[in-house]
């Protein structure tokens, strides 16, 4: 069965940081993509960043992280993580790991086949 699990989470202050991982079951990692994405209560699910999986895969973020948010994977421990620095509070928001079957070289928002329940992540001081 496939299942994805995100754990933490948690309380930060502002300039913090925090390792979200993503540990997958039932999957080889390599032939997935995977997507971190989130979430404020009332407002769209973002997607922030993706690890295209395979030879030559890719990373990309969205320009609210970059360069402060590193995603990595790790095949044999089947886990992705997404490193978080220089956090702020408006990185508060629900955070979901999310992967797909690597057919293309991104994580499109709507077109993920996996998702996480979700962890919270919360930037305050």
């Amino acid at each position: 069965q496939l299942q994805l699990v995100e754990s933490g989470g948690g309380l930060v202050q502002p300039g913090g940081r925090l390792r979200l991982s993503c540990e997958a079951s039932g999957m080889t990692l390599d032939y997935y993509n995977f997507g971190w994405f989130r979430q404020v209560p009332g407002k769209e699910r973002e997607g922030i960043s993706c690890s295209t999986g395979g030879v030559g895969g890719v990373t990309t973020y969205a320009d609210a992280v970059k360069g402060r948010f590193t995603i990595s994977r790790d095949n044999a421990k089947r886990t992705v993580y997404l490193q978080m620095d220089s956090l702020k509070p408006e990185d508060t928001a629900n955070y979901y790991c999310a992967a797909r079957p690597r057919d293309s070289l991104d994580c499109p928002n709507n077109g993920m086949s996996y998702w996480g329940k979700g962890i919270l992540v919360t930037v305050s001081s």
